[in-house]
């Protein structure tokens, strides 16, 4: 079991995988971990015509396990996907923009070789419009 220490930076380490991947696919980073009262969005990124609100997931799996656990993504409840959206309007009624919101989901799939103890990306999702 991980501890919520681990699990932090976990998912810490998932949301930098997740900047680069969109940095990459021409996206710029606005916000991350932005706040609104109780609410978080993980990063706020725009491109040409849309503002995506993107929640990141991550999970660490082993060679095993990797193609049998739920994807990160169903972890996204429909509570948190409210609050999102919530946290979202208020962004943008903060900074108001022509730019198409979008809610999107980042999977970070991880997967940890038990003989050496290290930990690999093996996979990005980009799920765009997931809810």
């Amino acid at each position: 079991m991980q501890t919520s220490e681990t699990t932090k930076q976990i998912g810490n380490f998932g949301e930098r995988i997740a900047v680069r991947y969109l940095r990459l696919h021409g996206y710029t980073v606005k916000e991350r971990n932005w706040r609104s009262g109780h609410m978080e969005i993980d990063i706020i990124a725009a491109n040409f015509k849309t503002l995506a609100f993107v929640e990141v997931k991550t999970r660490t799996y082993t060679k095993e396990t990797i193609h049998e656990a739920p994807p990160p993504s169903s972890a996204v409840k429909s509570e948190k996907q409210r609050l999102t959206r919530r946290a979202a309007k208020d962004y943008l009624w903060q900074h108001p923009t022509k730019k198409s919101p979008r809610m999107d989901v980042i999977e970070v799939w991880l997967i940890r070789d038990e003989t050496t103890d290290k930990t690999k990306v093996a996979k990005i999702n980009h799920i765009k419009a997931a809810y």
